[in-house]
């Protein structure tokens, strides 16, 4: 039991230092005069995060803030002052102007010292952010004491300079526990805060005590991010395969399948050596197009891709790149590789001999289909690249694509009467093309939409982006039913009936986003439209709000209705939580599974509501944090039952406090949160 314990604490402390290590505060002390000390607060932000200055305004995410727990002979004097290196920008989500550090941040309090023998104990409170999670409001605590302060008419003078200071930032707690460890679930049971929710009667006190138990191992059971990664290859994989049956389909490859077969059934006399010529030349472009996604991984690092994924120049860049790509498909121009790379190749496949020469053979038709290939490769490596996850998603994306494309020619060398029955080579292959060109172009603007987020232009707002995709499929059902045609087309007249299904289809999907340009859900592109907080006209303002922020509060009603819990580790200064509120809460499913079926308690981590006196914990790794605020006792709470430390975070509860199902953060996918708040029912239900 004691080693369970002790794996225990180990874990939850890893897992908290690895979320604070995101943000390192340094604390030095400098005399500036017999009677002054400077308190500077020097900090090391990782990249991609950042720490809120101090004029922050209200209502915003946690200001930078200098806070005192015990003064005696020594005051701040002034504000705290933020160093160099703030920079500024307008924040749609809050409305507001905010300033913030990147990469280093200085704060600097000023300490008037009024008698000989002075002490302070103080903390800096500060916010933290990336693009995906907060760090909940944390404090860098330091202690000014001494023996060398002024004495006489120096301290009258020092005490009474203090005196004349208008109000300061500070905070200056009362009735503070010294040196006393409180036991952290009978304590924080017993400090009530004011909650929004109907008057509950008061809770037994082993309830209680089962409420703040962890349940660390409880979300391991349910399988904490176990699968994805598999989960996420094997869609890599499906994707690059689907990739190269439609690039068998192109006017690049197509044509050259009935040859190659062709050229190994007439060279060999033997059919069993043609079908081992075709499948080494199958093996061939499977090992070319995966030793391309080797080269892609081993130039990027998984911490590279997933930064590349959010990064704003990079999005421009793809989204560039692809509308170059849909150009090529449409008929605007032919991207080639230089003639003299397909002559050399040639020239050398047709002197060699054995494998090597069906190496070079399948290396030619690299080469050579190029033109079509290539955009369909591009699209592929940019989405898989970008995709997060594993490293070895470009891999296994080029292993899917090029077994794809790599089938026919096996498979027609091994049937190959088969071939008489494919389909002949015609307009029908430009068909395919333009098509592609048109989905090229689709996925294009979900690029431009990251960049566009980032930078906030507010250029490609939802429904700025749903017009362009309507626009673009029902150019594209016009396409498919004749009433257009590009540069390549054939001068046929008439409409095939796989052309009209498909034009069908691409039209109505057309119509289905419409509703979107005035709210409507539209849950079949809520992966790749811009959130719904970009909506500027919304005809549905329904929202989900919490009935508790009281935790205790909040489970003993559950526990009188008979209802599981929702658990929102949330925050006013947090971003992606309004996010995940308008864009997921918002969605009407998750919305009647919320309010009829879970009792949502929302427990906000900034909240500044102070505490009736501080309590001061002991902390996994041994050093004594002081919780002063609602706040500070919600980001506790969170940290030592669940092992996290970001927001948002949700899991479901049941009324003993265990978790029913694993976590979920920030992630704008209705379908997926909608199976996170089932799976949790189902297993309340089951346990019953």
């Amino acid at each position: 039991m004691k080693k369970f314990l002790s794996l225990l604490l180990l874990t939850i402390a890893g897992l908290l230092n690895t979320l604070q290590a995101q943000v390192s505060f340094s604390v030095s002390q400098k005399r500036v005069s017999p009677t002054e000390i400077d308190v500077t607060f020097k900090a090391k932000i990782a990249k991609g995060w950042h720490v809120y200055s101090t004029n922050i305004p209200d209502g915003g995410p946690t200001a930078a803030r200098f806070g005192v727990d015990k003064a005696d002979g020594a005051e701040p004097i002034g504000a705290l002052k933020p160093g160099p290196g703030v920079k500024s920008m307008h924040d749609e989500v809050f409305e507001m102007q905010l300033s913030f550090f990147e990469n280093t941040a200085t704060f600097t309090q000023r300490i008037k010292l009024t008698k000989k023998d002075y002490k302070l104990k103080a903390y800096l409170e500060w916010g933290a952010c990336n693009d995906q999670n907060c760090l909940p409001p944390s404090t860098t605590e330091v202690v000014v004491n001494g023996s060398d302060g002024p004495t006489g008419e120096a301290a009258k003078a020092a005490a009474a300079a203090v005196a004349q200071q208008p109000g300061q930032n500070t905070n200056v707690a009362t009735g503070v526990q010294n040196n006393m460890l409180v036991d952290t679930a009978a304590t924080m049971a017993t400090t009530d805060t004011a909650a929004v929710a109907p008057v509950v009667a008061p809770a037994d006190s082993s309830d209680v005590a089962r409420w703040y138990e962890s349940s660390i191992e409880q979300l391991k059971h349910w399988g904490e991010d176990g699968g994805t990664h598999n989960r996420t290859l094997w869609y890599i994989f499906l994707m690059g395969f689907v990739g190269g049956l439609i690039t068998i389909l192109t006017p690049c490859v197509w044509p050259i399948i009935p040859m190659t077969v062709s050229f190994f059934l007439h060279r060999n006399d033997d059919r069993r050596k043609a079908i081992r010529d075709a499948i080494i030349y199958g093996i061939s472009i499977v090992v070319i197009y995966v030793s391309l996604g080797l080269i892609v991984t081993s130039v990027s690092s998984a911490n590279t891709l997933n930064d590349l994924s959010t990064n704003a120049v990079f999005n421009i860049f793809l989204f560039l790149l692809l509308v170059v790509f849909a150009a090529s498909f449409l008929g605007g121009f032919e991207i080639t590789l230089p003639s003299s790379w397909n002559n050399k190749m040639n020239d050398r496949a047709s002197s060699a001999s054995g494998f090597m020469g069906l190496f070079l053979m399948a290396f030619t038709l690299t080469l050579v289909s190029f033109s079509c290939t290539g955009p369909i490769i591009g699209f592929l490596l940019v989405e898989v690249s970008t995709a997060g996850g594993s490293i070895l998603n470009p891999t296994i994306g080029m292993l899917g694509f090029a077994i794809a494309l790599a089938l026919p020619f096996t498979f027609f060398a091994l049937f190959p009467t088969m071939l008489k029955k494919a389909p002949k080579s015609g307009g029908w292959m430009n068909v395919v093309k333009v098509v592609l060109g048109f989905i090229e172009l689709a996925f294009a603007l979900k690029f431009l939409s990251v960049a566009d987020l980032a930078y906030g232009w507010h250029i490609l707002d939802r429904e700025a982006f749903l017009a362009l995709w309507i626009a673009i499929f029902g150019l594209m059902g016009a396409y498919l039913f004749g009433w257009i045609k590009f540069p390549n087309d054939d001068d046929d007249t008439h409409t095939s009936v796989t052309r009209f299904f498909l034009g069908l289809g691409s039209l109505a999907f057309a119509i289905y986003m419409i509703p979107g340009l005035w709210g409507a859900p539209c849950k079949a592109i809520s992966a790749f439209a811009p959130p719904m907080y970009t909506q500027d006209f919304n005809l549905d303002q329904v929202k989900v709000e919490a009935h508790f922020r009281d935790y205790e509060e909040g489970m003993a009603y559950a526990k009188k209705a008979g209802k599981p819990v929702l658990l929102d580790f949330t925050g006013f200064g947090c971003v992606n939580c309004r996010k995940m509120e308008l864009a997921v809460w918002h969605d009407a499913k998750v919305r009647d599974i919320m309010n009829k079926d879970y009792v949502l308690i929302s427990l906000y981590v900034d909240d500044k509501t102070r505490l009736p006196e501080n309590i001061e914990v002991k902390q996994p790794d041994g050093t004594i944090k002081t919780l002063r605020t609602v706040g500070d006792k919600w980001s506790y709470l969170e940290s030592t039952k669940f092992g996290a430390q970001t927001q948002p975070f949700y899991v479901p509860v049941d009324n003993d406090g265990k978790a029913l199902n694993h976590s979920f953060s920030y992630k704008e996918d209705i379908p997926g949160y909608v199976k996170f708040l089932q799976e949790g029912l189902k297993n309340y239900r089951d346990k019953k």
